[in-house]
């Protein structure tokens, strides 16, 4: 089973409740994601993927639990990341994943993100992110 790290990017704001999904340029919204490294730990994973992915940098990251049921064969390990302020409401970051892709980014309402057309794998994360939270 594939262990990956799931970055929660949480605005610094609080409130309302507002995550930092990402238009990937050949699929739909998606969260940022990624492998854990051997003896790399589940906080430090989700810091080193949200960096890599979005060039957030955050201060801290909590690890509130993780599901097998959201992808076949991945556990995947979710990490509330508090960011660093000031944050852009939209940004564009370079990923060098997969040879290169730009991301664009905004803040969502994480209790809104159902309209805002993600893969189903994403909606399930999207609801145990909301029930952890």
């Amino acid at each position: 089973m594939r262990m990956v790290a799931c970055p929660v990017a949480l605005h610094p704001d609080g409130m309302p409740r507002q995550i930092a999904p990402f238009e990937h340029p050949n699929a739909d919204l998606q969260l940022a994601k990624g492998g854990i490294n051997p003896g790399e730990t589940i906080a430090a994973a989700a810091a080193r993927k949200l960096y890599e992915e979005s060039g957030l940098d955050t201060r801290a990251a909590l690890p509130p639990g993780n599901a097998r049921d959201i992808y076949p064969d991945q556990k995947r390990h979710f990490a509330l990341c508090r960011i660093a302020s000031p944050v852009r409401a939209r940004w564009q970051h370079h990923c060098a994943d997969d040879g290169g892709h730009l991301f664009k980014f905004q803040w969502m309402p994480l209790d809104a993100s159902r309209l805002a057309g993600f893969d189903p794998r994403y909606l399930r994360a999207l609801d145990w992110i909301r029930n952890a939270l």
